[in-house]
């Protein structure tokens, strides 16, 4: 493919799924099946997802076999990813096996022989969302994929905690720590000054005037989460590595691999630090670098499986 000229997020994050298929760590989610499975005898199990985008770990749920009787409510900010979901879901299920009774608007019931699922597609701001449920709804399991790496962990994992009834699971996987790896180096330092700036954008980042970001929030998630009532079960590793095979890039990664050094060339582009020509120029050879098939990227990031109070 030619370098995008535009970059949905929507695309984005179809694209990302393979990447997370293969980065979730599959010890930590086998834990995370075995808690489940002690909660799926008492009932429907209750899930909230934050930050749910267009419905890829909903997806992946019921390809996994983990969910078995659930009620799923998929939170997301953005308007359009709700969208995306509420059509694409369909689509997915059909092509799976499942039938569909579409129950009401942006509600849906999935279910097969092993699996029913209700998903509750619901846009909101996710500090709104907590902020006006009040203690009203408990959920036996709430996940959070790619999302604590965008907030301040500190004062937001409270209130997500606060979310869970008394025994419920966290999940909350490809938080960001600190490494960004691309291949073949193209100047040594430069490179390196690239990425520490790029991490630096992470750390100052502010969305709505609040601090929104952590380049180390998988490191310092060890921390937040070593507190009264929270026993930590499981972690480990879910580092996103992408390269092209001799047949290319799997499924759309390489649009992924486009995206991620757009991503980084927006994110710097008047960086005062850097000679403007001279990152011009890098990012025209990465992209450079996906179209040919050469670029390997990766991103260091860890997942976690935990439980609140019983």
């Amino acid at each position: 493919m030619s370098i995008p000229s535009d970059y949905p997020f929507t695309r984005y994050l179809s694209a990302k799924k393979t990447v997370d298929d293969r980065a979730l760590n599959r010890s930590v989610w086998q834990s995370l099946e075995a808690a489940v499975g002690l909660k799926k005898s008492k009932g429907d199990l209750k899930v909230l997802e934050i930050g749910s985008g267009i419905g890829t770990m909903i997806e992946r749920s019921l390809e996994w076999g983990l969910l078995g009787r659930a009620d799923y409510t998929a939170l997301d900010a953005m308007a359009e990813n709700s969208a995306e979901a509420a059509s694409r879901l369909p689509a997915w299920a059909r092509n799976n096996g499942y039938s569909i009774d579409s129950e009401a608007s942006g509600v849906l019931r999935l279910y097969s022989d092993q699996q029913q699922v209700t998903v509750r597609l619901e846009t909101a701001d996710v500090f709104d969302f907590m902020a006006n449920n009040r203690g009203q709804r408990h959920w036996d399991l709430v996940i959070a994929n790619a999302f604590l790496d965008l907030v301040d962990v500190a004062s937001t994992l409270p209130k997500l905690l606060a979310l869970l009834a008394p025994g419920g699971l966290f999940y909350f996987t490809i938080n960001f720590d600190g490494a960004t790896i691309l291949q073949p180096e193209i100047d040594p330092f430069f490179d390196a000054q690239i990425e520490a700036l790029y991490h630096e954008t992470m750390d100052q980042r502010i969305i709505g005037g609040r601090s929104s970001g952590d380049s180390h929030t998988g490191r310092h998630l060890f921390s937040h989460l070593r507190s009264p009532g929270i026993d930590l079960l499981a972690a480990g590793s879910s580092d996103w590595v992408v390269f092209a095979a001799p047949e290319g890039y799997p499924g759309d990664e390489e649009f992924f691999m486009h995206f991620i050094v757009h991503t980084i060339g927006s994110a710097l582009e008047d960086h005062l630090g850097l000679d403007r020509k001279k990152f011009s120029e890098w990012i025209e050879t990465r992209h450079a670098q996906v179209e040919q098939g050469r670029l390997v990227y990766i991103a260091h990031q860890l997942d976690f499986l935990g439980r609140v109070g019983r």
